[in-house]
């Protein structure tokens, strides 16, 4: 199984297949579409979100619908229903396949503070490019958030082992009783119970 490509590969093949669809097309016909240009297998194509929620290929087939909206050169006609604008055919028509990098990479990151919706009084005004993330163009906000994750997870967890090694036996062998309990052993938490003191070679039963 190949690795799902970031995002920015899904502009050209979602901007091409629409250009041929005038009337606008389902989503999921485009992710489809987009998924069979880049050549993703069916296994690739099972590969979920950390959150299990949705294929990672459709999410990054709809962050690359999000660029191209905010770029102006598609729109959602309704729910799940995507059409080139006027301006999105004339850009398909006058950029020969495949697109520079360079044009992928700007459509990927120049129109980020965008607005898809009328801003209201109340709210914060737009980013402006100078206060954009300096994550890389190529991770969806997805990716950015479950890598975030990752890396919590990895903080918190020495923090932890830390936190134990200078803890007293007593409290070490409490937070171990409540581990195997919460792994099943013992109907109840009385169930385990320390015998003998810290530092007499003590078990627990």
């Amino acid at each position: 199984m190949m690795p799902v490509p970031t995002y920015d590969r899904f502009i050209e093949p979602v901007l091409r297949y629409l250009a041929g669809k005038p009337q606008g097309a389902l989503a999921r016909e485009v992710h489809e579409a987009a998924a069979n240009a880049l050549g993703l297998s069916g296994a690739d194509r099972q590969e979920l979100l950390p959150s299990g929620t949705m294929p990672v290929y459709k999410n990054r087939c709809g962050w690359a619908h999000d660029r191209l909206k905010r770029a102006g050169l598609s729109r959602s006609v309704r729910r799940g229903l995507w059409q080139l604008t006027p301006q999105g055919i004339e850009f398909a028509a006058t950029h020969p396949f495949p697109l520079p990098d360079d044009e992928v990479a700007r459509l990927a990151e120049d129109f980020m503070d965008v607005r898809l919706r009328p801003q209201r009084e109340d709210t914060a005004p737009a980013s402006t490019g100078a206060e954009r993330p300096s994550a890389s163009a190529s991770a969806s906000p997805d990716d950015r958030l479950a890598e975030a994750m990752v890396q919590l997870r990895a903080s918190v967890s020495r923090e932890l082992l830390e936190a134990l090694k200078e803890s007293s036996p007593s409290f070490f062998e409490t937070i171990v009783l409540d581990l195997l309990h919460k792994m099943g052993y013992g109907t109840s938490r009385q169930d385990l119970q320390r015998v003998g003191g810290s530092g007499d070679g003590a078990s627990m039963v």
